[in-house]
């Protein structure tokens, strides 16, 4: 984008004497200032060009970034000339709204779309280079949960995109589109609804819940092992597979719904017996043993060539992210402490019916002037506890650098909604398994505690969990602090 290339080389060399990164062209102009102006040699970083690009993409609609992506499609060939235009303008949309929150280019959308069309699962077991999704089947929930589909494809029991109104994921009540990868539209009736009302019943029937459910599902229907949303997937294959569809199938890549479950079914046929069942742990064998099992594996491993990184999911452990309730705030009042001299007491506007009162360990770092109206991340299911006679109900989230010298806020977007619940790609927050723990229970087993040091700020300041950015349906939220933690 232009303006993002304007604001990216502004900052060579130039700051505003703030946080602020991110600026529109008015906003430039209003805030030069030529004696800011540093005589240290810049170096133009492409990384942070893609950052700061994709901060300004967020900042603009689907509607708005629809003819740019479909400039991309039209570069890749991969929409027929001659298309029907609202066909086309359908497909667009959808392909943009279920990559905006990852796009860094305007190209992006136009590669995912091409990679959600395709489908990536190999011929056979063997065939499936070793990592997250081999060891997965070797899990044996896989083979059990693959089959239940392709029967229940072949009873027309499993739910399927309305062919008819195929964008009704992309869409919610109103009519306007989702973005939000965790959140999908239609109604109480809608396809989304069906599907998670059967994914609800398969885990009840087979005994299977969380991602030892949704792994193999996904790896299933999409042929990939992460993601965006599977019915938005599915939705956009329809859309790419409809009569009079504008897509150029040889071009985009396209494998249909049918071609994906006989490919399928051939891959599971390949599928080891002692996969085909999930294992079932011996009598007597507890965590002793599986320390020991590790560390044996260790050493066996110790002389071997270094591989590639895992993704750090894959050996976590500890209680899901889902249980804290971040949510967007805003400061509406700050004053001191009267008895603590580190503490300011502030009420934050979280979408409830009144303020929360909260004291934050601030004072050393921050004015107070400068915090009044701020948006702001808030933990909400803490239990309320008295801080010197001040009854504080919830934690405001900064980020700080190792020596704990430097603090500074995590800032959701500057269009983000007061209230919304912040989310991380990957993980489901919605419906049971997705609802956020009792404050009680918060505070009983320490989940915070458990979290926490796997809550960071990357190299660019972006808010992490295990490597997955945190989300508001405006985008990614910041930080000034890079490579600290966040508390």
């Amino acid at each position: 984008l232009a303006d993002a290339m304007i604001n990216y080389l502004s900052l060579l060399g130039w700051n505003d004497g703030t946080d602020n990164e991110i600026f529109t062209r008015d906003e430039l102009i209003e805030s030069f200032d030529v004696n800011r102006v540093v005589k240290s040699p810049s170096v133009f970083d492409m990384s942070k060009l893609r950052w700061v690009n994709a901060q300004h993409m967020k900042m603009m609609t689907v509607e708005e970034l629809a003819p740019l992506v479909e400039e991309q499609f039209g570069f890749l060939e991969m929409l027929e000339e001659g298309a029907d235009k609202s066909k086309v303008d359908d497909f667009v949309f959808a392909a943009t709204s279920l990559a905006k929150q990852m796009m860094e280019t305007t190209q992006d959308a136009a590669l995912n779309a091409k990679a959600v069309l395709g489908y990536g699962l190999p011929a056979s077991f063997d065939d499936l280079p070793d990592g997250e999704a081999k060891e997965m089947i070797k899990q044996g929930n896989f083979y059990p949960i693959a089959k239940t589909i392709i029967s229940d494809t072949e009873a027309n029991n499993f739910p399927m995109p309305d062919p008819s109104n195929p964008m009704d994921v992309f869409l919610d009540e109103s009519k306007k589109i989702v973005v939000a990868d965790e959140k999908s539209g239609g109604s109480a009736y809608s396809y989304s609804a069906a599907y998670k009302a059967r994914m609800k019943e398969l885990s009840k029937d087979m005994n299977v819940k969380g991602k030892n459910l949704f792994h193999p599902i996904r790896l299933a229907l999409t042929g990939e092992m992460s993601g965006q949303d599977v019915t938005k997937q599915l939705s956009l294959l329809e859309l790419a597979c409809a009569e009079n569809n504008p897509v150029n199938a040889k071009a985009a890549g396209v494998v249909t719904f049918a071609e994906r479950l006989d490919l399928l079914s051939k891959f599971i046929e390949t599928i080891p017996d002692e996969f085909r069942a999930p294992k079932v742990k011996e009598a007597g064998k507890g965590k002793k043993d599986e320390k020991s099992a590790q560390t044996s594996k260790e050493a066996a491993g110790s002389s071997a060539v270094e591989a590639a990184p895992a993704d750090p999911l894959d050996t976590y452990d500890g209680p899901p992210v889902t249980a804290l309730d971040i949510r967007v705030g805003r400061i509406t009042k700050v004053w001191e402490h009267p008895e603590a001299d580190k503490l300011y007491c502030e009420e934050i506007d979280v979408g409830e019916d009144e303020p929360r009162q909260i004291a934050s360990g601030l004072r050393p770092y921050m004015n107070a002037e400068d915090m009044e109206g701020r948006l702001v991340l808030v933990l909400c299911n803490l239990k309320a506890r008295k801080m010197l006679g001040f009854p504080s109900h919830g934690m405001v989230l900064c980020a700080s650098n190792e020596d704990h010298t430097d603090v500074k806020f995590v800032n959701p977007p500057v269009d983000a909604k007061v209230g919304e619940r912040v989310t991380i790609p990957g993980f489901n927050f919605e419906g049971e398994e997705g609802q956020p723990f009792a404050e009680n229970k918060i505070g009983k087993k320490k989940v915070f505690e458990k979290l926490a040091p796997f809550l960071v700020t990357s190299e660019y300041g972006v808010p992490e969990f295990l490597g997955r950015p945190f989300l508001t349906s405006a985008g990614v939220c910041t930080s000034a602090i890079t490579k600290g933690t966040v508390s």
